[in-house]
């Protein structure tokens, strides 16, 4: 029974879901159902109850779920203390804008308290790096937002935050309880400078391509609204700044907020602060 069918079988009881399972561990459906039949031959006994609408557990699959989750704990456990034996003590951490995020906090405390001996270098990017040195290997994991080119990487959504146009208060539109992309049309945007990430450009640019004072900093964008009228878009759990608001955009995703880190890296502690900020960030 090899510790990898656990995580799988873990990830589908948990989501009670094979479709959302396999989203969670980054693989396609057919492999994942494969893998937890074989479990199931292995274990001589069925562990879910499989309908259209869902999987729930049988009895010897809960106690499978039990048994599983404290082998994988003392599985990651080990490692982590390998790690810390063999000198890999400093883990360094990317993250794009606005550190002051309350899940960044709990994050933080979370982390030192199961790692009290490790020490995390931060990298504090701007805008004009969405993966804040990771692809250039300057960090071991990232804290950012996407989209954003994933070659080579591994993401993990954390959050999902609504975003709004950010206008001036005076501006006309900012009267209104909500707007659409089209209402926009033919205004000037801040914009990132060339050779920025075209996924991640195309995304905060509403999709198309626009024209305006071109920025670098959170601060640079409130600025270009405040000095030239420009729009482009915040998260709506961001505060605007003094003459600035907000206005929700209906047409528009959410900004994912997500964990990544390169394919390859198998740093222990890299699983662990991920672990850690999926429990920071639903907390």
């Amino acid at each position: 029974m090899e510790l990898r069918s656990l995580r799988y079988f873990v990830a589908v009881a948990e989501e009670l879901h094979f479709g959302r399972a396999a989203t969670r561990l980054h693989m396609s459906q057919p492999p994942l159902s494969r893998a937890i039949k074989q479990l199931e031959t292995e274990v001589g006994a069925t562990l879910l109850d499989r309908a259209p609408s869902g999987v729930t557990l049988t009895a010897v699959g809960t106690v499978l779920l039990d048994e599983a989750r404290e082998l994988l704990g003392r599985a990651e456990r080990m490692r982590e203390r390998v790690a810390a034996a063999a000198g890999a003590t400093v883990l360094t951490v990317g993250i794009l804008g606005d550190s002051t995020d309350t899940a960044v906090i709990r994050l933080a405390e979370a982390f030192r308290r199961r790692h009290p001996h490790v020490e995390i270098r931060v990298r504090e990017t701007d805008l004009t790096d969405p993966l804040c040195g990771l692809h250039a290997g300057l960090v071991d994991v990232a804290l950012t937002r996407g989209p954003f080119d994933g070659t080579g990487l591994t993401v993990s959504e954390l959050r999902a935050d609504p975003v709004g146009a950010l206008l001036r208060s005076d501006d006309p539109l900012a009267r209104r309880r909500s707007l659409r992309l089209a209402d926009l049309s033919g205004r000037r945007w801040f914009v990132f400078p060339a050779g920025t990430d075209p996924a991640w450009q195309a995304y905060w640019n509403g999709g198309e391509l626009r024209e305006g004072p071109v920025v670098r900093a959170v601060q640079e964008c409130r600025q270009a609204v405040v000095w030239n009228g420009t729009v482009g878009m915040m998260p709506l759990n961001h505060e605007p700044g003094e003459g600035l608001t907000v206005v929700p955009l209906l047409d528009m995703a959410p900004s994912r907020v997500v964990v990544a880190w390169n394919g390859g890296d198998t740093n222990p502690l890299i699983r662990s602060f991920v672990r850690i900020a999926t429990d920071a960030y639903r907390g």
